[in-house]
């Protein structure tokens, strides 16, 4: 694998890491909350750097359905992310206290909220309109045979017991509640389980891999479909 594919693999692979640590505020304190944000803001810094071609070929080329979509996600996602990086300085009380006070707390918070679990879906989005190539990425790193049929079958299987559970991770955690912004505070259990929690989170995750993953691929089946019978009716 080439160097430049194992940085990027690397810095994707922390960045998720860093995102799910996150999302458990509760269990790390504001400290080190600060100090993983800010490093994930570098990290996707350095993520946009080192996929500098998808800002290259923005403008060029056709934009089919598939295109369109991972455009949307990743704009979206872009718009998640600099409302982080602003709503984090502004509350700030240790890595950027030396800055200047900024006004309007309570909108801060309010966006901060907004930010975290829009955030969080769409990254998780992101990840499974990319699923093929982390996949491919990670097969060649650990010189692992194509998937089967059989293997396809199974992670079917598996991801639709991951996304049952995540559905009903992502209602009984209230996450309509926060990415409506119907409460401008987060119920936080500073007594649960980090294991439980970092469960119902990577299942949250996995869903929205799965649901955006098996849609990218009944999006090329149509394709591929419609485009049969387009030869058709010409011929």
């Amino acid at each position: 694998m080439k160097p430049k594919v194992v940085v990027k693999l690397t810095v994707d692979v922390v960045m998720t890491l860093a995102l799910l640590f996150l999302m458990g505020y509760q269990f790390w304190g504001e400290a080190a909350h600060e100090w993983v944000g800010a490093g994930m803001m570098l990290l996707f810094v350095a993520h946009h750097i080192l996929n500098g071609h998808w800002h290259k070929t923005l403008f060029k080329g056709k934009y089919d359905a598939w295109r369109r979509l991972t455009l949307c996600v990743d704009l979206l996602v872009l718009l998640a992310m600099l409302v982080q990086m602003y709503s984090g300085i502004a509350m700030s009380r240790y890595v950027f206290a030396f800055l200047p006070g900024i006004d309007g707390m309570p909108l801060a918070r309010r966006l901060h909220i907004l930010g975290a679990y829009w955030g969080f879906l769409l990254i998780s989005v992101h990840l499974g309109l990319h699923w093929n190539v982390i996949c491919g990425m990670i097969r060649n790193a650990f010189k692992i045979k194509s998937t089967t049929k059989i293997r396809s079958r199974i992670a079917l299987i598996v991801g639709l017991m991951i996304s049952g559970y995540g559905i009903w991770v992502f209602l009984n955690r209230d996450f309509p509640t926060y990415l409506f912004l119907k409460s401008e505070f987060v119920f936080l259990d500073y007594s649960e389980p980090k294991v439980l929690f970092y469960i119902d989170y990577l299942a949250l995750m996995g869903l929205c891999i799965w649901i955006a993953h098996y849609s990218t691929k009944l999006m090329r089946q149509f394709k591929k479909w419609r485009n049969q019978n387009e030869i058709s009716d010409f011929m």
